[in-house]
């Protein structure tokens, strides 16, 4: 898992600043501080920061050049099943000189080029130079598990696995009127923009070719709608998902180095190490963050599983000061305002595994697949969101915090809407009356999620949202983990994000995912031998906080809160009409409903005010 970074000058008599490239490089010294390489050929530069998990000697040591000196590779990522290639590269004349997955990789782009993408089962964001062709290939995993950011500013095209790399190459740091948009509507930016001017993303399960004179051709190489018309029926899916999920998790154990387990209690990562136990993996560590607060809190039931299994149980809570410092170094390494408002836990929690171990898995992606969220339950009658909505103001609606939002989102009329800001926690409406703010965002890239997901389950809103949500607040969750945790230096691996899961859960019916109270049904059913009812049966969680009470009751956020009252986020002309001492007041005197409307602008203040002056 690693850092990369480079620049190409598309007028290619210009030669690439070294100091320039170096410093983009060591601003992502913590993906891989073990470490750390440059390339330089006039107009074109790659630099590499490595945390060496496969092949951890210097074999494995980028920029990785071809043996016929033609291809540069810099690759962040892992390829599990990169021991398959071996017979049939030895075959085809190539000699295998080390025990990394990014000789393999190297070996099977020379061979194939980009036709090998779909043989691979990894995560991945890597980018080649063609010496010969003069042409720069970049290249995101199915998922988007990797980042990878690009720019094009001054006649150079930059890219960067984060984007302070960009900015620290000179990439003026601006906001994007529509990135604000969203942040504010959606929560944050979906598809290939950013919040910055000028910053895009690649897309999940897409390349970008940069010929000479600055050509640029994007391609779309996994479509996921298209695997899933594809996909032949499954005969026994209990037991399918059972030995594909087994295999994913074996997969995931590929390492030179201690691999941990990220244990929230929840159902999914203790299917993890249900499967990890189940396939008699011993000594594994896991790592859990706790709450005070008891309805926040699962780490009784995940240090039961810990016990029960005999693997070694860390727990922390995260309050007070430690809870704000956390705050600052997430924000940093996020590179833009926290939205999930985890963030400090999980970078906390994955400082705390760094000592044991150098690689966590995360139970991240199964809720999307298989219907994990009490929110998709509001689209399986959606006639009775119209009811709803004519009743809302009574007290039961008005009074308990989860119905007050369900009433909230009763007022969306279009099912599409329904479909796009069933993630939000505040709605058009409330934006409208509590901000002023009157005009919804674009959403193109949302709205042509939608589209497809619709043509793929037509009349089933609740599919339709996994689909949407597996292209975007999935994307941001994938995004949140891999800064968090690359933020301590360690990789994330997700193994239900396996294609193989992804397509073939896709493929199968309603009842699979829908059937049973909390529904993931396929899920309970394939773990119902490995798991105990405490915690097949046990209300859903996750990593959530009373952020509310934090930033109105700690010592540690007391100054912070006053400088917000008078922050000069205010003064944007998008924020002008919003009355935020009226707001503070209200929380202060414990009004829990107006969280979701202060912490996205909370967090934006802090952003402002730490990360954007940096540059």
């Amino acid at each position: 898992m690693c850092g990369i970074n480079g620049i190409l000058h598309l007028q290619s008599q210009k030669k690439v600043n070294e100091r320039v490239l170096t410093n983009m490089r060591d601003s992502l010294e913590h993906r891989g501080p073990d470490d750390k390489g440059l390339f330089i050929a006039n107009n074109i530069g790659f630099g590499h920061r490595r945390l060496s998990i496969l092949d951890v000697s210097v074999a494995g040591h980028q920029p990785f050049l071809s043996e016929d000196g033609r291809y540069v590779l810099i690759y962040n990522g892992e390829i599990y099943n990169y021991k398959e290639f071996y017979p049939e590269l030895k075959s085809n004349g190539f000699d295998i000189r080390t025990t990394s997955d990014t000789e393999i990789l190297m070996k099977l782009f020379q061979l194939y080029g980009l036709k090998m993408l779909h043989r691979l089962n990894g995560m991945f964001a890597f980018a080649v130079w063609d010496t010969l062709e003069k042409k720069l290939t970049l290249v995101r995993d199915r998922m988007g598990v990797k980042p990878l950011y690009y720019s094009f500013y001054n006649e150079t095209f930059y890219f960067a696995s984060e984007q302070k790399a960009l900015f620290t190459a000179g990439v003026p740091l601006k906001m994007a009127q529509d990135g604000l948009e969203e942040y504010v509507f959606n929560r944050f930016v979906a598809g290939e923009n950013t919040l910055y001017q000028n910053v895009k993303k690649v897309l999940p399960g897409n390349s970008l070719i940069i010929e000479e004179g600055g050509k640029t051709i994007m391609e779309n190489w996994w479509n996921l709608k298209k695997e899933i018309q594809n996909h032949p029926e499954i005969k026994n899916p209990v037991e399918w998902f059972r030995e594909t999920f087994d295999d994913s998790v074996k997969m995931r154990m590929v390492s030179d180095v201690p691999v941990g387990v990220l244990l929230s209690g929840g159902l999914d990562s203790s299917s993890i190490l249900a499967s990890l136990h189940h396939q008699k993996y011993n000594g594994i560590q896991t790592f859990n963050m706790g709450f005070k607060e008891k309805e926040h809190n699962e780490a009784h039931l995940a240090k039961m599983m810990a016990e029960k299994f005999d693997y070694g149980f860390q727990t922390m809570q995260l309050e007070d000061e430690n809870l704000y410092n956390q705050l600052l170094r997430s924000t940093y390494f996020q590179d833009e305002p926290i939205m999930h408002l985890s963030e400090p836990h999980l970078l906390a929690v994955s400082q705390m595994a760094k000592p044991s171990v150098k690689v966590l898995l995360s139970g991240e992606g199964a809720d999307e697949l298989m219907g994990g969220y009490v929110r998709y339950k509001t689209l399986q009658y959606p006639s009775l969101l119209n009811s709803i909505a004519a009743i809302g103001n009574l007290d039961f609606f008005t009074k308990k915090p989860r119905y007050e939002k369900l009433m909230r989102y009763a007022q969306i009329s279009k099912k599409s809407d329904l479909v796009i800001y069933n993630g939000s926690t505040i709605y058009p409406n409330d934006i409208a009356e509590t901000f002023g703010i009157n005009t919804p965002p674009e959403n193109e890239y949302r709205k042509q999620i939608y589209k497809e997901a619709k043509s793929l389950y037509p009349d089933n809103l609740r599919r339709q949202a996994l689909y949407f949500d597996q292209h975007t607040y999935l994307c941001s969750l994938l995004d949140r983990n891999d800064r968090c945790t690359m933020g301590a230096s360690i990789e994330c691996r997700e193994p239900f994000l396996d294609p193989r899961l992804v397509v073939g859960l896709g493929s199968l019916d309603d009842k699979w995912l829908f059937s049973g109270k909390k529904w993931k049904f396929i899920l309970k059913k394939a773990m119902e031998e490995r798991l105990p009812n405490q915690i097949l049966n046990f209300r859903k969680v996750g990593l959530s906080a009373p952020w509310g009470d934090y930033i109105t009751k700690s010592h540690a956020f007391k100054d912070e809160l006053e400088s917000f009252a008078k922050s000069d986020l205010f003064q944007i002309p998008y924020f002008e009409h919003i009355h935020i001492h009226k707001l503070i007041m209200n929380l202060q005197k414990g009004d829990t409903r107006m969280t979701p409307y202060i912490m996205p602008l909370f967090m934006m203040h802090i952003w402002m005010k730490t990360y954007a002056t940096k540059f």
